[in-house]
């Protein structure tokens, strides 16, 4: 099975004038029963946090916490005691495991262009660890980047307790790449930029295509294009 679903399907959350968010799954005041995950993929929110904005403590558990950096620049604060700088090019997993809680703070003139997603984690009941790694995928041109898993036998890569796989894709115009798969797993692709075709189906710039029992995930770009695919198992995990 293969289902396109449009950037003007995606919700659009009204969260004041200092955040742009839209949602890919029911979270927070928008609710779709038929759109609830996909396995144990949660959330995926497209956010632009505001310059002088902030997202104060709030909490978070038995959830992998997954914040991919486009644009801009996060301060990111934790429980944990943590305080880093999240910029373009890094990549931040938090484990929630039995509880921490957190707040992101941009503190710049220039809005922040960022990713969350939320992964129902394999096991529960593991300590809190947060983890932040400068990948530089933005610059990787013609390949499918690595950005964070659950399966070790990836390098310089972000480790979360979900066996699942988020990576960054850039293609030029004209230019392929074949992703191999298997039936016990899915596929989500999230278009940032450009056109695309997705084994034979179009997609645009918001356009996300969720695949099901493939072996296989062609992509074709029909213009430069930048995209993010998550491999997760088919099987739904829930707490």
């Amino acid at each position: 099975m293969i289902k396109l679903i449009t950037a003007a399907e995606r919700h659009t959350a009204n969260v004041g004038d200092w955040l742009s968010s839209h949602y890919l799954f029911s979270f927070a005041d928008y609710y779709n029963p038929a759109n609830v995950q996909f396995g144990p993929l949660k959330v995926f929110n497209d956010d632009v946090m505001k310059g002088g904005s902030s997202l104060p403590d709030h909490p978070h558990a038995e959830m992998e916490v997954v914040t991919v950096m486009l644009d801009g620049e996060l301060t990111h604060r934790d429980s944990l005691g943590n305080e880093t700088k999240l910029k373009a090019g890094e990549v931040q997993r938090m484990s929630a495991g039995t509880g921490l809680t957190h707040s992101e703070t941009n503190e710049g003139e220039v809005s922040a262009h960022f990713y969350q997603l939320w992964f129902l984690p394999n096991k529960k009941g593991v300590s809190p660890a947060y983890e932040q790694m400068a990948i530089d995928f933005l610059d990787n041109d013609g390949r499918l980047t690595p950005l964070v898993t659950g399966q070790r036998v990836l390098e310089n890569v972000l480790y979360m307790n979900s066996n699942s796989t988020v990576y960054f894709g850039k293609l030029g115009q004209g230019k392929d790449i074949d992703f191999k798969t298997f039936k016990i797993r899915k596929t989500l692709i999230y278009i940032i930029k450009g056109n695309m075709l997705v084994n034979n189906v179009e997609a645009d710039q918001h356009d996300q295509v969720r695949l099901e029992d493939y072996d296989f995930v062609s992509i074709h770009a029909v213009s430069d294009a930048e995209f993010l695919l998550i491999d997760v198992p088919a099987l739904e995990v829930n707490y």
